[in-house]
Formats: C-alpha cells, structure tokens, sequence
C-alpha cells in the first residue's frame, strides 16, 4: 500500500513491531518489557508498577516548561481472537499484517489496533524533535479488555498530569466524553454424568460462522450470538427426540460476542437422520434471522466414531443447563431516555464450557447507569440460584460520567474545527473506557478520548482505516502545540 503521510509509515512500522510481541490479556510481560528497553534506549525515565502498568516521563519542547502536564494513554493488552481454522499461536507467532484497500487487518486473527496503535503513535510522538508539546507521561495499562485491571490497580500519585488523551476511542472525528460501567458474573453448576442408554452414539452439533464483534459496541447490531443459536437448535432437537448433553463450549472473551459454539450429545442411533432434518430446518430459520448481521451463519450436526472417553449427563442436568443458557438474557437490555440512540444497559452471554464436571458459564453486563447495572446483574445471579448454581460478580468499574463543559473538550472542538473545518462529533458510548477509573483515582482529571477509525474489535476481521491514522496524528500534534 502506498502510504502518503509520512508519519503514518513511522507508526505502521512501530506498529507491527509491537504486533510481532505476545500481548494477550494478562501475558503483557513481554511487551511490558520491550516499553522499557525501548525508553532507556532513548533517554526516556521510566518506571513499571507492581501490576504491570508502564509510565514514560517525556521532556517539554522548549517553551512548554511551565505548561501542565499531559497524560498519553493507551492499554498494552489485545483481545486475542481468530476464525476457527487459523493455525496462529498468540503466545509466539506475530499479528501477521494484511492491507485490503485502504484497510489494514490482520491474516485470520484480531489486529490488536485494539490498542496497539495508541502505544505506536504516542511513541512515535515520543521521539519527534518538530513536534511541540508539554511535559508528556506516557501512560500504558496492562489488562485492559478483560476487566481494565490495570487501571483498578493504578494508584493516583503513578501519574502527576491531570489532563489526559486516552487513545481508545474508534471512531476518527468523534470525541468521546462518556462511557459505560461494567460488571461480569461467573456461574457455577456441578453436573453429574450417567452410562449412555443401550443404542446411543455421540455427535456433535456446532454452530459458528458467526461474526460477533465488541459486546459494548456491536451489542446493539442484532448480531447473532453463537451460544444462543446452538441452544436454540438443541432445545428443538430435545423437543423431537431423547437427546443427552455431554459436553458444551463456546466463546472466548467476556468482551466478545461468541462466533462459534459447539455440543457433543447422545442420541439414539436410529433417530440421526431426523436430527439431521430438524438441524437444517433451525439452520435456514436462523439464517433468515441474521440473513444483515451474519450471511455466513452455519449450524450442522456429524456422527462421532469415537466417543473420546465421555459420557452423558443425566437427564435432569441435560434439561437444567439448556433451560439456563435459554433464561439468561442476551442484548440490550434499555436504551438512553437522555441520549438518543445510546445504549444503557446491556448483557453479553460471553462463553460456556465444562471443566472437571462442573459447567462454567461468564455473563458481561455494562451500563451508564450504575443502578441498573447492579439490577441487571442481581436477576442473572437469581436465575442462576433457580437454576440451582452459585454465582459470583465482581465489583466491576464505574461509568464516566461526561462534562460537557470541560476545558479540554472546548480546546479539542476548537483546534478540530480550525484544522479540517468542520465539528467533531461529541458522544458517550456504551463501550467501557479507562478513563472513568483513572478519573476517580486523580481528583480534578480532565480527560477525553479519541483515535483512528477501527472496525469489528474483538473478531478476526477487525480492521483501522489507514487514512484515519493521519488525521489523528495531525489532530494531536496541533492539540499538544495549542497548550503552550
């Protein structure tokens, strides 16, 4: 791809060193590391918390001394995700990059723009000597997509600047001033296993092909989540013929909408041909359900010759667990009464899987409004208590709540209408952001986010649109020249 912008190169270049570094959520170790080295190779001090978090102290230009400071900050970790017949290793092989146009993805996996692009820019903007700007931190969190751990862990004097540019936002031209608060569940139930009937034999249901996304931002997209679809097609399946549960996976991430889902059952032998036929009548019902969200929706059954050593559930555990997948809600749960077409609250049905005989479900709940977050999560624990399992939530992270009237706002509007001549938006999103923890742990915080346009986070076809990365270089550069 011919690059034009001259910066953008610098930043792609740096951009796909940082992508040839594990940074799964949690395994930031590496790259953590690597921001270290790469300071003290440039005369940048340094330092690293406990948690992982990484602070890089840069210079003013000459002029700026007495400026305040300002906080550049990104999060290290990606969301690690790919189609199901990738062969990549995420803990050794390098986000392998792919340009489509004036696009640039990854081959089969995340891309991990999801936020490798903020550390690429900001130390790109690190070491250059024509940019003007204030006293920089360059502030880098660990953990950030599966629970923004590394902002809950980061204690207010690791960082001196009030005034913070969080480079997390997906949208070019859009300000972000607002996010959602989070909350996730965990459920718990011991299953117990029985003899297969006389003339019973596995097979495995899958559905998949699906194109999930971001549970905060795609979650009002109608997509179809995977989970969902195989429950449905096996609660049909169950109303036809005796059909015994042996085992169940699906989904990745509590941040993802799961694409591909899968059971092994026991059936009676002499009924598969039937089971084939309900399966692909559910297969076309669903696929007119999602014919705009997800064309390529696949829902199949296959004899397994081999049982790989497992056994069925019991009955009354087959039906319990089906009926708890189908009761738990999914979507959106309410919409903004004060902001048209913001979502409030909503829950992502994240994964399922069984592990030493107990099925393990993970619930992802967000919302603007903290209250109804703690509802929405009190009727997932009760269903789950009715259903006879344990459920445990964690304290989750606090909504920021937007300042329209923020100096910093006014600053970023004006020095964006003077550079492309036109307004940028002003949202608050349902997505969760750093920025309302750092916020509450920094009294006196001005913050905002923004950054290039980033399609489909959190699934293999995420994508950046490369024009986008100038413009928010440019805007940034023009931003931090203004606060002299």
């Amino acid at each position: 791809m011919n690059i034009q912008h001259q910066k953008t190169k610098q930043i792609l270049d740096l951009f796909e060193r940082i992508s040839a570094i594990p940074r799964c959520s949690k395994h930031e170790e590496k790259i953590g590391a690597f921001l270290l080295d790469w300071a003290k190779k440039n005369g940048l001090q340094s330092k690293q918390d406990k948690i992982g978090n990484v602070l890089i102290r840069v210079p003013a230009s000459p002029g700026y001394e007495k400026s305040a400071i300002v906080v550049i900050q990104g999060h290290m970790d990606m969301v690690c995700e790919k189609t199901a017949d990738s062969p990549h290793d995420f803990s050794k092989d390098p986000i392998r990059f792919v340009f489509d146009g004036e696009w640039l993805m990854a081959d089969h996996t995340t891309l991990g723009a999801d936020n490798g692009i903020a550390l690429a820019m900001a130390m790109v903007l690190a070491l250059d000597k024509e940019a003007a700007h204030p006293p920089l931190e360059l502030l880098f969190t660990v953990d950030e997509e599966t629970g923004l751990t590394g902002a809950n862990a980061l204690d207010g004097d690791f960082i001196e600047g009030k005034i913070l540019l969080n480079v997390d936002s997906e949208d070019e031209g859009v300000f972000t001033v607002g996010c959602a608060g989070g909350r996730d569940t965990r459920i718990s139930l011991a299953v117990h296993y029985e003899d297969a009937p006389e003339g019973f034999v596995m097979a495995r249901l899958k559905a998949g092909g699906m194109n999930g996304g971001h549970s905060g931002v795609n979650i009002n997209d109608e997509r179809a989540n995977a989970i969902r679809v195989l429950v449905r097609a096996l609660m049909q399946v169950r109303r036809e013929t005796d059909v015994r549960l042996a085992d169940i996976s699906g989904g990745t991430a509590h941040n993802a909408i799961p694409r591909d889902a899968w059971a092994d059952i026991f059936i009676p032998r002499d009924s598969f041909k039937d089971i084939e036929r309900i399966v692909s009548e559910q297969e076309g019902m669903f696929r007119a359900e999602f014919k705009k969200t997800d064309p390529n929706l696949k829902v199949g059954v296959e004899l397994q010759l081999e049982t790989m050593g497992k056994r069925p559930l019991n009955t009354a555990d087959s039906g319990r667990i089906l009926d708890l997948l189908l009761a738990l809600p999914h979507g959106v749960a309410a919409m903004s009464a004060e902001i048209k077409g913001l979502v409030e609250t909503s829950n992502n049905e994240a994964s399922v899987r069984i592990t030493n005989s107990k099925l393990e479900i993970v619930t992802s709940q967000r919302s603007s409004v903290m209250s109804r977050l703690h509802a929405l999560t009190w009727r997932i624990e009760a269903i789950a208590r009715l259903a006879g399992a344990d459920a445990v939530s964690g304290n989750g992270y606090p909504a920021w709540q937007p300042n329209l009237q923020s100096p910093l706002l006014a600053r970023c509007k004006d020095v964006y209408r003077k550079l492309f001549g036109k307004e940028p938006l002003v949202e608050v999103i349902h997505a969760g952001l750093e920025c309302g923890i750092i916020g509450d742990k920094k009294e006196g915080m001005d913050m905002i986010s923004f950054g290039p346009t980033l399609k489909n986070p959190h699934a293999p076809d995420e994508k950046i649109h490369v024009g986008s990365i100038g413009k928010v270089w440019d805007f940034m550069v023009a931003m931090l020249k203004s606060m002299k």
